[in-house]
């Protein structure tokens, strides 16, 4: 019996516009095991897992599932033959229940109605996923989300399951239940290939890692046999430290935000942020922790004006600018930093044009670009956050994330605004381009700067914030001083219990 469960062969790829996104990968990845792929961005690893899965051509080389060699003209060649993808944004219809999302994916193996309910329940109850069927899958919170996408591999008898961050949006609690359910998962016979920049992580859960840098294969090791320091230094091709920090306290602070009693309502006309209060002083970074769906986006756009504030008052530098715009709030000093780069930037646009995009006024004269004083603005954000480019006149959609995100966090930097609101600042990035992007907060705050925070990252809320909020169903459950949490409590409270 052949026990290579899939081999890339020679696997290159390269875009119209020249840029090699593979070169020449050789990979085997064996059945039955858990096998992690490292790299920083841009290095190649989803868009080699997205050939795998059919959705991307290769332009050379070979693949072989279980010995056979394949060509898939798209995914659903892919899930005929057992490989399915879990992404990081999931694939699932909000406004359908979980039985009829199971249902779209079903047809595939003609599967009829009670039949689907059999198995999905039988699956249901092994892996104790506590999942309704009949519930509407917009009510289910993220970690149930995903395990609703897990069973739709599962009901289609996958062999090969494809997990991209799986991690990202779940508490420490949701992450080692995760980690249960794959380890249970793989015990079924199933071949798991994980997608994560977090090292501690991958460690922890995976039989093999394979590292790739440039679109290169850099090794394939053993996990036992391998550490943090050796596969960091993989990744990025010299050894990397991470720096150490001492907490800065900015002198003399002053009050500088306000929130007070604020309501907020949803897409929905549903209240989703219920009595909100709380302040942010210069020189200090204020943290909202919370599993993704429980208010804190709905909060972070009514703070910046996006979304309408139903009661309650924002009070910033001593004015009241509850009923302010966006534009007038970035004329004040605030500045927002989405959780997404499809939001942040317009990706086909060129870099001088994103790196103005929030404040285009500043660099136009009769609604017309004034170019030289735009590019020399480009120039500035690409020389002081080191955003790797060929030209400033690339779509940015060419430059990697890593880079993508310098732009967009390098674009408010610059404005110098007195308060900046950021969603996920370094979600999805490498290590190196993630301590980048901290320092640069860390910069900001002892330049007496605030910041608000969003991040489902504790390990960075630990290192970056002065004081932060729990959020839960749209309150605070607990809010101090970052000393009085640790990991567990944290977590604890994510889930909504009090401790």
């Amino acid at each position: 019996m052949n026990d290579k469960a899939v081999e890339f062969i020679n696997i290159s790829k390269i875009y119209p516009d020249g840029k090699v996104a593979l070169k020449n990968i050789n990979l085997t990845i064996f059945r039955n095991e858990i096998h992690g792929i490292l790299g920083e961005n841009g290095a190649g690893k989803t868009t080699l897992m997205r050939i795998l899965f059919g959705e991307i051509k290769p332009t050379s080389g070979i693949i072989k599932v279980f010995g056979r060699k394949v060509n898939f003209g798209n995914p659903s060649d892919a899930l005929k033959l057992g490989i399915s993808m879990v992404y990081q944004n999931f694939s699932l219809i909000p406004s359908l229940t979980v039985l009829e999302n199971l249902m779209i994916i079903s047809s595939i193996k003609k599967i009829n109605i009670n039949e689907l309910k059999n198995i999905a329940k039988n699956y249901i109850n092994k892996l104790n996923f506590k999942i309704d069927l009949d519930e509407k899958v917009e009510n289910l919170p993220v970690s149930i989300q995903q395990k609703v996408e897990i069973l739709k591999s599962l009901i289609l008898q996958s062999k090969i399951l494809i997990l991209d961050e799986p991690t990202s949006l779940l508490t420490p609690l949701e992450v080692k239940e995760l980690f249960k359910i794959i380890k249970e998962i793989n015990k079924m016979g199933i071949t798991i290939i994980l997608i994560t920049h977090k090292l501690q992580e991958i460690l922890a859960i995976t039989d093999r890692i394979t590292v790739l840098r440039k679109g290169e294969v850099v090794n394939t090791l053993q996990t036992n046999q391998t550490n943090e320091r050796e596969l960091a230094k993989l990744m990025i091709g010299e050894e990397f430290v991470i720096k150490s920090y001492s907490k800065f306290e900015f002198p003399n602070q002053n009050t500088i935000f306000e929130a007070n009693n604020l309501y907020i309502k949803n897409d929905k006309g549903i209240l989703a942020v219920k009595g909100i209060s709380f302040d942010v002083k210069e020189g200090e970074i204020f943290g909202i922790v919370g599993v993704h769906g429980n208010g804190q986006k709905e909060l972070i756009e009514g703070i910046i004006g996006l979304r309408k504030i139903e009661s309650g008052k924002i009070i910033f530098n001593n004015e009241d600018i509850t009923n302010l715009n966006i534009k007038e709030r970035y004329q004040k000093g605030i500045s927002y930093i989405p959780d997404s780069r499809a939001i942040g930037l317009v990706l086909d646009l060129d870099l001088v044009s994103n790196s103005i995009l929030s404040r285009y006024e500043n660099f136009s004269k009769n609604l017309t670009m004034e170019w030289n004083k735009s590019s020399n603005f480009a120039w500035k954000l690409i020389k002081t956050f080191n955003v790797i480019t060929s030209s400033i006149k690339i779509p940015v959609r060419y430059l990697s994330g890593g880079n993508q995100q310098r732009v967009m966090v390098g674009r408010e930097i610059l404005f110098n605004s007195k308060l900046i609101v950021a969603e996920e600042p370094t979600h999805g990035l490498d290590i190196k381009a993630t301590e980048y992007i901290r320092g640069l907060f860390k910069k900001i705050k002892s330049e007496g700067r605030a910041i608000i925070l969003v991040s489902s990252d504790l390990d960075e809320i630990f290192e970056l914030c002065d004081r932060i909020a729990v959020i839960f169903e749209g309150r605070f459950l607990k809010e101090g001083k970052i000393e009085e949490f640790d990991l567990n409590k944290l977590g604890l409270l994510m889930g909504g219990l009090y401790v």
